[in-house]
């Protein structure tokens, strides 16, 4: 085999891990999917997948965790590309890159900045340091907190996480939408007893589609060499929730805005910043980065970006050459299942109409789970949910 450097995906039991695991498996590379469980891990059913590994847990056991990667690491002729599929995995290797680093071609190199561009808080003012705008935000700490949510915030507003996975594991939802005093103090108290740190927000105006993406690799000298931006069309939740009907759609702006500013943190890898279009003043918002693999990850492939392929051919000496997709392709990811959700709760909400609805649908599609050239996932991903149906 050509491609002599494995690659060991985190996290086959989502979507994410599955499309990572296609998107290296049809370059004839030898993947590796490592997980927690063997429940539910339906990504790791691909035909691409080469080797299946149940690892201790990365929260509970996380020294057994690292442990297992190095062992599995030691144990290989070249050193394996490590890539996290989901926040959690990237906070563990963040915090033992100088350990992991001897056993793994990773991208990252500056400890720390990884999860300090997932904080909340921390890339609230590293925005604020270079020039970026972000939405107006009170923090708990500050005097007159009250009275500044009511004069500069205003109601409706947001509480939001600054760990945003240990949040969403608590409370099952990205942030709490508040409509007045009472709701607030009700939705910081909730915070308060799971001992989770939260800052409070102003709700950019505009709908869902108002949400925006760019998405870009940056190589070991900290530049952007391929990259292209995505236009959100529903989310779930509705209104404040992750990519379920996305397209790709080119807006020159959020590359000037995003290539500055990770290039400007020395940041290096795949990042995923999400933006918002001010409906009222038409100004781009940074809402948050992720710094792994995405929801996208099957657009961006379709579109002609296979992000995972082009972070294991630079760590591996075979760098890509540079690419970005500037045109409109009008090409769709697609989450079915939570679309379906999703459309039921915006149609309910009178946000949008069915005829809207059905008129989006025709765009060609990137789907989440479904592939005719790699089936069993899916069948897999259909089985699990009927059982969740039936013991519900």
């Amino acid at each position: 085999m050509e491609n002599k450097n494995k690659a060991v995906i985190l996290g086959s039991n989502y979507y994410i891990g599955l499309s990572t695991i296609r998107c290296l498996g049809v370059k004839n590379i030898y993947t590796v999917a490592i997980d927690y469980s063997d429940k539910d891990r339906y990504g790791a059913d691909s035909k691409y997948c080469s080797e299946k590994l149940v690892a201790p847990h990365y929260r509970e056991e996380k020294e057994k965790f690292v442990q297992f990667l190095i062992d599995y690491a030691k144990k290989q002729s070249e050193l394996p590309v490590l890539i996290p599929c989901h926040d959690s995995y990237v906070e563990v290797i963040d915090e033992y890159l100088e350990q992991l680093k001897e056993f793994y071609l990773i991208p990252q190199t500056q400890k720390g900045l990884y999860t300090k561009v997932m904080d909340k808080e921390a890339l609230h003012r590293l925005a604020e340091e270079n020039g970026v705008l972000v939405p107006e935000t009170v923090r708990l700490n500050e005097d007159n907190f009250f009275e500044k949510i009511e004069t500069i915030i205003k109601y409706p507003c947001i509480v939001k996480p600054t760990d945003s996975p240990s949040f969403v594991a608590k409370f099952r939802k990205k942030i709490f939408k508040v409509n007045n005093r009472e709701e607030l103090e009700e939705a910081l108290n909730k915070a308060r007893g799971a001992e989770l740190e939260v800052i409070v927000q102003r709700i950019i105006p505009g709908f869902d589609d108002h949400m925006h993406t760019f998405d870009a690799y940056l190589n070991q000298d900290a530049k952007v060499t391929h990259w292209t931006t995505c236009q959100k069309l529903r989310q779930y939740p509705i209104n404040f929730g992750a990519s379920v009907y996305t397209m790709q759609k080119h807006v020159p702006e959020l590359y000037e805005i995003g290539s500055s500013f990770l290039e400007t943190i020395g940041y290096k890898g795949f990042a995923e910043i999400e933006f918002k279009k001010d409906a009222e003043t038409g100004q781009y918002y940074l809402i948050e980065i992720n710094a792994r693999i995405t929801n996208l990850n099957s657009l961006l492939y379709k579109v002609g970006l296979n992000m995972p392929y082009i972070t294991y051919c630079e760590l591996t000496g075979k760098p890509l050459e540079p690419k970005a997709i500037t045109e409109n392709t009008n090409k769709a990811f697609w989450y079915v299942y939570e679309d379906l959700l999703a459309i039921k709760d915006y149609i309910k909400a009178g946000q949008l109409s069915i005829s809207e609805v059905i008129s989006s649908l025709f765009k060609p599609k990137a789907y989440s789970i479904w592939s005719i050239h790699d089936p069993k996932p899916a069948f897999s991903y259909l089985k699990m949910m009927a059982s969740k149906l039936f013991h519900r």
